[in-house]
């Protein structure tokens, strides 16, 4: 019985040895894991908000007729230039027993025609629109921003405006009216930004998106939001050297759709996961694979 009990107690002891010999090589051969990797770029970066607006002519003026009587003549058409004080259509204001000059019906403003609301042999008063007229030089959006943000706002600042007709090309503009006064039901205030349209390819009317740019910061370390674990205050990410693994403490600043300004913790061209960092961990050896596109 003796004897048995030994064997058994050796062969327990022998087993437990093996295991723990296999147990101390899986330890000194770590696996290597994929991972992707991008280098930090020093780029500019801005921090935006976004808005929707409608175009409108920075100047624009409803016609109306100084007389009463028949339209009898178009001087200037729909899209046609108009100077201040040119007639754009005649009147004829002729009564019974009376004879009259025909009365021109003027513009107030230097611009272009945007619209005729009458057509020939229709009769006018001096209560009845007849045309628009709109100086397109410079065009306006007006929009409504909320309260959080009336710190940020400030005239002369600047804001890129995209349109569906010209879908490659940005248009640049400025703020220049805001009142800092709260809306008490929107709680909102109203900001004008202004554009430059020499060339008249903003049509009043049109829809427009408008990025506001709040802050720049130029050549500054930018990376992926993919890179980034935690939340603020305490963000990481895993920089790769010598084909290892390191996570370290970062601070973030400005955000711009996926990237990241980094205030501190990283420099250019140094290489930070992006993908497959769920199964690092400190000095973990990585096979990386770049991603060249940032």
């Amino acid at each position: 019985m003796k004897v048995k009990k030994f064997i058994l107690i050796l062969g327990g002891f022998l087993i437990l040895f093996g295991c723990q010999k296999k147990e101390v090589k899986k330890e000194t051969t770590p696996e290597v894991i994929p991972v992707k990797v991008i280098s930090v770029e020093l780029r500019d970066i801005w921090e935006t908000i976004e808005y929707v607006g409608n175009i409108k002519a920075q100047d624009e003026a409803i016609v109306y007729p100084k007389v009463s009587g028949k339209i009898i003549q178009k001087v200037r058409e729909e899209n046609s230039f108009v100077e201040k004080g040119e007639a754009i259509l005649y009147i004829d204001r002729d009564e019974v027993g009376l004879k009259f000059e025909r009365a021109p019906v003027e513009s107030p403003l230097k611009g272009v025609v945007g619209k005729v609301f009458v057509d020939i042999g229709e009769n006018v008063s001096p209560q009845t629109p007849v045309a628009l007229v709109v100086n397109m030089d410079k065009v306006k959006i007006n929009l409504e921003i909320p309260e959080k943000y009336i710190g940020n706002i400030s005239l002369g600042m600047k804001a890129r405006i995209k349109v569906d007709a010209y879908p490659e090309k940005e248009f640049l503009g400025e703020i220049t009216k805001f009142a800092p006064v709260i809306d008490l039901t929107t709680r909102s205030f109203p900001v004008e930004i202004t554009v430059d349209n020499q060339e008249h390819l903003l049509k009043s009317g049109m829809f427009a998106r408008v990025t506001l740019i709040l802050k720049e910061h130029k050549n500054v370390p930018v990376i992926l939001k993919e890179a980034i674990i935690g939340k603020e205050p305490d963000v990481y990410v895993y920089v790769i050297e010598n084909n290892h693994a390191h996570l370290r403490k970062i601070k973030l600043g400005i955000k711009e759709g996926p990237y990241y300004e980094v205030e501190e913790g990283l420099k250019e061209n140094e290489l930070v996961v992006i993908l497959g960092q769920q199964r690092l961990y400190e000095n973990a050896p990585v096979k990386i694979e770049r991603e060249e596109k940032f």
